[in-house]
């Protein structure tokens, strides 16, 4: 077994449950390159959203020209400014950008789009190029560089899968799926000397990276508690956990889930909303947790989905696309809507042609909100100026 697959499975909980091996050692855990505290957290949006049917550009009649059967009326969309405005249903997340706490990114994509479900998170997982294959996360990158030794919470994960985005080299991050079942172990304080044997001592490293993980969550826990009452849903749940994380000082770099149901290839305008009431419900909540708490200055939500929708509706939803918008929260962004509203006349086959490169928004968040240099990751995109 190599590291790799070692990594994959032990640097995962199952149920909350810790599952490893009954050894540990003694390893002191080594700080940041950079101390701030600022948190990056994402919610992927698993499925392909239909950003023309989120952020809608009611002004352009070849919206309603190109769907007769699920574009909204001028009237039904809410928050509208410069020819846009948001689904009737994001009424949360029309009071955020309201309060100037939320950015919207418009166009997000990249060249030679992949519509695969699994290609295209995969490219927007490690940042790379179409046509290339990497095996590490361009998140993993960053904390292999931003660790001076492995940090087992640098990342936390908090989906039923590993995030191909968070894995590196070293086990810096670590994957929860469902904290109400996370039990303390006993004999957290064994510790064994290293063998001398290069993969067994690896093993145990891993395997003493993830007993530490869990007791830095347990601390995390106890000296939080949530204040304020989070909607009944899965996606509600995973964000009231990283507040109270972030509460209780765990000094995670990156937190990361996602929500699906986002594949309305039918019955748009039924799935559509319902995916969007979770999301803007439990995004309210999250946002005035992180504010009442005085924590939103130093916390980034990032919300994206692997593409977008094509432009023409199929008669009751719409089928895989390219460019869609991305939304940032807090993180002291200037709430601005970065980029021209999408062009409906010129298309690339029916699909928006995209404007800005998700990289490039990459880049931007970790040089400035994370003091971090995104060349040393490969991130060679332009900045985008004036989103921070």
């Amino acid at each position: 077994m190599n590291r790799r697959q070692f990594l994959s499975i032990s640097a995962t909980f199952t149920g909350g449950t810790l599952m490893i091996p009954n050894f540990l050692y003694a390893l002191k855990n080594q700080p940041f390159v950079n101390s701030n505290s600022e948190c990056l957290i994402f919610i992927q949006l698993d499925g392909g959203n239909d950003g023309l049917n989120t952020f809608i550009p009611y002004d352009n009649p070849l919206y309603k020209a190109l769907r007769p059967n699920i574009g909204f009326a001028k009237d039904e969309v809410i928050n509208k400014s410069n020819g846009m405005g948001f689904h009737p249903i994001l009424k949360g997340i029309s009071n955020i950008q309201q309060n100037g706490d939320l950015s919207i990114i418009q166009n997000v994509g990249y060249p030679e789009p992949n519509r695969s479900h699994f290609r295209s998170q995969e490219i927007w997982q490690t940042a790379s190029s179409s046509h290339e294959y990497l095996t590490r996360g361009w998140l993993g990158r960053y904390l292999d560089l931003q660790c001076n030794e492995h940090i087992p919470t640098a990342g936390i994960n908090l989906d039923t899968i590993d995030n191909l985005s968070l894995k590196g080299e070293e086990p810096n991050f670590i994957t929860v799926k469902n904290l109400n079942h996370f039990k303390k172990r006993e004999n957290e304080n064994e510790f064994i000397k290293l063998s001398g044997n290069p993969q067994l001592d690896f093993a145990r490293k891993i395997s003493y990276s993830v007993s530490e993980g869990s007791k830095e969550i347990q601390k995390a826990l106890k000296y939080s508690k949530t204040e304020i009452t989070y909607p009944k849903s899965q996606l509600s749940s995973k964000l009231e956990w990283i507040a109270r994380l972030i509460k209780g000082n765990l000094n995670s770099k990156v937190y990361y889930t996602s929500l699906n149901g986002f594949d309305t290839h039918n019955n748009q305008l039924g799935l559509q909303k319902h995916k969007l009431k979770e999301l803007d419900e439990a995004l309210a909540t999250f946002y005035q947790d992180l504010k009442d708490s005085k924590l939103l200055e130093q916390a980034t939500i990032v919300i994206f989905s692997e593409f977008g929708r094509r432009v023409k509706d199929n008669g009751s939803g719409t089928d895989h696309g390219t460019a869609a918008p991305m939304i940032i929260i807090g993180g002291q962004n200037k709430g601005i809507v970065y980029g021209d509203n999408p062009d409906l006349k010129n298309l690339d086959n029916g699909d928006l042609i995209y404007k800005t490169d998700f990289r490039s928004v990459y880049a931007t968040l970790l040089n400035e909100k994370m003091k971090f240099n995104p060349i040393d990751i490969g991130l060679n995109n332009n900045l985008l100026k004036g989103l921070f």
